[in-house]
């Protein structure tokens, strides 16, 4: 439980974050624009529902829905903030990596400035690739040419922002083009899926910079697998997508043609829905598989990222419609009666349990306590690290696992009374008593387990928080009875109180006739 709670404290995640019923949310309208203005297919709309459903909802415990309404798409996020909703489900996630072939800052007067991340304007911040022995390929250094043609003056780099750069073998159109985009535009480019197979302009995530890029080499239809990751070395966040076969042999082909080559042709930018997100060189071919993609990135943007990457593209290109921020459908008020039901639930157990077992339902107590805690504790580290958002369904499933963990313990205290009726000292019924309640313990959360992962699975909505909540806790259930329950009465079972059969302990053996024989097995 101690190391449960240190990343809570450290995090001061101390409460769970709510789900739309108890916490309310944001809704988005989404409508498809398909390129000639025709009504979008049902089977792209369907694809585009289950991608946005996987961003929004890929652990399936956040609580978010997603539905289709005619031709438009209606998503609800919990406790989201407006911004990070539609970053989240309106970008396209088009990734491409691109050969660099001219870089320049995004403004004339910007020429030789710092950008805003410290990095030589020329460039955007360098994230490093890793190298077929798992270490990173280092960025360019700060004092890089910004390219390997011949330098123009410093009057003609201020009447011509481009002057100094290669160009060599760039078209014309594509260069007037790269002369004129405004990076300071509030969307540059951003959810506009590019033509792969065309060289293209794109700015710079931060709009400090603008490149001229040559063609798709590869795709994000070749990432096998994404995940968030932070740098030990620097703390820094970014994401490592890996590829598939195909993938990683286009890797190492363009990677492997590139080095070696002058600055910036040796870059190579990872651009998503058209925006450059970083531009690190290459310093030798990358050939394991893998590529680090990096940036400016929160723990936040970076998991946005990788689950965008990982669930896909979308399908078609969506228009925000309304956007509105939804109060909670039940509030505070349910909350609390939840909670009162829980705890009137708990009582009642701990009740029965002192009055029908007395010293053992002692036993039965501090499992019920050591159950709540490590449930509270999955609760807070599940919301803190992998978006859980507490619901009313949730909060059911809890109530229920109650009654769960205290059979677990009366299946486990009649098998050790059967063994005292049996005359067997009590350590001894400690242990036979345990191979008998352990496989039915086992059999019987093995059920309850299957069917919370069918429903899970099957389900949508407050039926699979439900299960999940379900799940989790008969989980817990196991844990409690054979790390704790099991040790305790083992140990307990060396105490005289114990022992000896006391009146008050629950454990008292059955007295013996005249003749030896035991009388008929009472309730106590």
């Amino acid at each position: 439980m101690l190391v449960m709670a240190a990343p809570i404290v450290q995090q001061r995640a101390f409460v769970p974050r709510y789900g739309l019923d108890l916490a309310g949310g944001t809704t988005v309208t989404l409508s498809p624009v398909t390129p000639d203005g025709s009504r979008p297919s049902r089977e792209s709309l369907d694809q585009a529902v289950e991608i946005i459903r996987d961003r929004v909802n890929g652990s399936g415990i956040s609580d978010a829905e997603t539905v289709r309404s005619g031709d438009t798409i209606v998503v609800t996020v919990p406790g989201r903030g407006r911004q990070e909703v539609l970053e989240l489900v309106g970008t396209t996630a088009e990734l491409r990596f691109r050969q660099v072939l001219a870089v320049a800052p995004a403004r004339a007067d910007a020429a030789g400035a710092p950008t805003p991340s410290g990095t030589p304007a020329a460039s955007a911040r360098p994230a490093a690739l890793p190298h077929p022995s798992g270490g990173p390929v280092p960025g360019p250094s700060p004092t890089a040419p910004a390219s390997a043609g011949p330098r123009a003056s410093p009057g003609a780099q201020r009447d011509d922002p481009l002057a100094g750069l290669d160009l060599t073998g760039i078209e014309p159109a594509l260069v007037e083009e790269f002369r004129r985009v405004d990076c300071s535009a509030r969307a540059r480019g951003q959810g506009v899926p590019d033509d792969p197979g065309a060289r293209i302009v794109a700015c710079s995530q931060d709009g400090s910079s603008r490149y001229i890029l040559d063609r798709a080499a590869v795709r994000g239809t070749d990432v096998r697998n994404a995940t968030p990751a932070v740098d030990p070395a620097t703390g820094e966040w970014y994401v490592s997508a890996e590829f598939t076969d195909a993938g990683a042999a286009a890797f190492a082909r363009v990677t492997g043609r590139i080095t070696g080559l002058p600055e910036p042709r040796n870059r190579l930018a990872v651009v998503l829905d058209g925006v450059v997100v970083s531009a690190p060189a290459i310093r030798e071919p990358v050939v394991g598989g893998s590529a680090r993609i990096g940036g400016d990135f929160t723990r936040e943007s970076a998991t946005r990222l990788a689950r965008q990457l990982r669930y896909g593209a979308l399908p078609l290109r969506f228009e925000r419609g309304t956007v509105e921020e939804i109060s909670s459908t039940l509030g505070a008020d349910q909350l609390r009666g939840g909670l009162i039901a829980g705890g009137l639930g708990l009582l009642a157990v701990v009740g029965y349990a002192m009055l029908y077992y007395r010293g053992l339902g002692l036993v039965a107590v501090s499992g019920l306590v050591v159950a709540a805690l490590l449930t509270y504790l999955s609760v807070a580290l599940l919301s803190a690290y992998a978006g859980f958002r507490l619901s009313l369904p949730h909060i059911v499933g809890l109530i229920v696992s109650i009654g769960v963990t205290a059979d677990s313990f009366i299946v486990y205290f009649e098998r050790i009374r059967d063994g005292l009726r049996a005359g067997r000292p009590l350590h001894v019924a400690v242990e036979t008593g345990w191979r008998r309640a352990r496989r039915t313990i086992l059999v019987a959360d093995a059920v309850t387990l299957i069917a919370a992962v069918t429903l899970y699975l099957l389900a949508v909505g407050g039926v699979a928080g439900f299960a999940f909540a379900m799940g989790l806790t008969t989980l817990i259930d196991l844990a409690v009875v054979f790390l704790f329950t099991k040790p305790l009465l083992t140990v307990l079972a060396r105490v005289r109180f114990f022992a000896e059969g006391h009146r008050l302990s629950g454990l008292r053996r059955p007295r013996r006739t005249a003749a030896g024989a035991r009388p008929a097995p009472r309730g106590t």
